[in-house]
């Protein structure tokens, strides 16, 4: 790591209590993300459908809060039932855990297209690493719909609003996408949290589904073990998502307020992206990608946070691998390896390559396309972020 280089400024939920009215747009002034997914344009909407998304938590806090997008939508979509409990097994839940949630003290809420709005605080604890399932029901969505594509997590489909059951019979049809919801929130005063802003890799691909293996999973139980004051983390990955150019999924430069700085409780974004700028041949040169994490820089500092970038790892054997690439692979690393523009470099490149051929990933670490990791390399990665550097604190 290169260290910092300046200061930037297990239970149930509980019974039901009194909630009182919130702004249903309105972000948590105390909170600190638990759980997020980067919004994308996921598929036709489809009406009178539930939806019931298992996520998995990690900071533990009071109070959660979800919110829901329609970023991608271009009509208003209503949500007339949402519910939050804790799995149990499948698409059931624990008896007794499954609560209501509310917008502004209304049960329903209808959200414009292009925004997002954030539920009501719901009373009780929430416990870290452990799976939350949110049930929602929309009895008018049409048009594009919102979501994360790749989840790698099954959660669950039915056709008519049954988010108040806990059983989860009529929940028979299976997705691995999640749909509207882009962020749980807990309280947890005193406590931040990190936002891993990246790719495939961050999100997850070749590692194994439901088993919440991604690296920045493996990051997230370091730090609920460590002493550290940031303890929430949030994977804003999006396969095939590039700095520069929108693609799937908007830019990095694009989508950086939406899905990182808009996060309550963020101190540290970590990035991770360039590979998809530099394999694609889109024509981006090695300075066209240094200005972009510039750009970067320049407003995750002007938002008081700390930014960790990671060098990009080495993709050899992969079809859009030639040399012309790998200069620029090369080119990139040399500078984010000796820049001072940025408050510390974890160095993924050096965690990933082979010692035998340093432009290709080591076969124990390599998910079987040469570019993405499997769980052993995902846990490496992790392994190599120094938790100090996430605090935003000098030596």
């Amino acid at each position: 790591m290169t260290r910092l280089r300046r200061p930037v400024a297990a239970v149930l939920l509980a019974a039901v209590l009194q909630v009182p009215s919130a702004s249903a747009a309105e972000i948590p002034p105390d909170g600190v993300i638990t759980w997020g997914a980067s919004a994308d344009r996921t598929g036709e909407a489809v009406a009178d459908r539930g939806y019931r998304m298992v996520v998995h938590t990690s900071v533990a806090g009071r109070d959660l809060r979800i919110r829901l997008s329609n970023a991608f939508g271009d009509r208003p979509v209503t949500f007339d039932s949402v519910y939050a409990g804790l799995r149990k097994e499948g698409a059931e839940l624990v008896r007794g855990s499954n609560r209501r949630l509310t917008f502004a003290g209304a049960d329903s809420v209808t959200v414009p297209s292009g925004t997002s709005v954030y539920s009501d605080p719901l009373p009780g604890k929430l416990p870290a690493g452990t799976d939350l399932v949110v049930s929602i029901h929309s009895p008018d969505a049409a048009g594009p719909a919102t979501g994360h594509w790749m989840a790698l997590q099954t959660s669950y489909l039915t056709q008519g609003d049954h988010t108040a059951e806990e059983s989860g019979a009529r929940w028979t049809a299976s997705t691995g996408s999640w749909f509207y919801l882009d962020a749980v929130s807990v309280r947890a005063p005193g406590i931040g949290a990190v936002v891993a802003l990246g790719d495939s890799i961050t999100d997850g691909w070749h590692s194994t589904a439901d088993l919440n293996r991604r690296w920045p999973d493996y990051l997230a139980r370091r730090l609920q073990k460590s002493p550290s004051t940031v303890r929430g983390v949030a994977d804003e990955g999006i396969a095939g998502n590039r700095v520069l150019t929108d693609g799937p999924g908007q830019s990095a430069l694009n989508r950086l307020d939406r899905d990182v700085l808009s996060q309550p409780g963020v101190r540290t974004v970590f990035l991770f992206e360039g590979i998809n700028d530099i394999k694609h041949h889109a024509g981006a040169t090695a300075q066209d990608l240094i200005d972009g994490y510039r750009r970067i820089a320049d407003r995750v500092h002007a938002a008081g946070k700390c930014l960790v970038v990671s060098t990009v790892g080495p993709f050899k054997g992969w079809a859009g691998w030639d040399p012309a690439t790998e200069a620029v692979r090369q080119e990139v690393n040399r500078y984010l390896r000796g820049s001072r523009e940025f408050d510390a470099v974890t160095d993924f490149d050096r965690v990933l390559r082979s010692p035998y051929d340093p432009e290709r990933m080591l076969p124990f670490f390599d998910g079987g396309d040469h570019i993405h990791p499997n769980d052993k390399g995902m846990q490496a990665m992790a392994d190599a972020v120094d938790l100090d550097s996430l605090q935003c604190t000098e030596n």
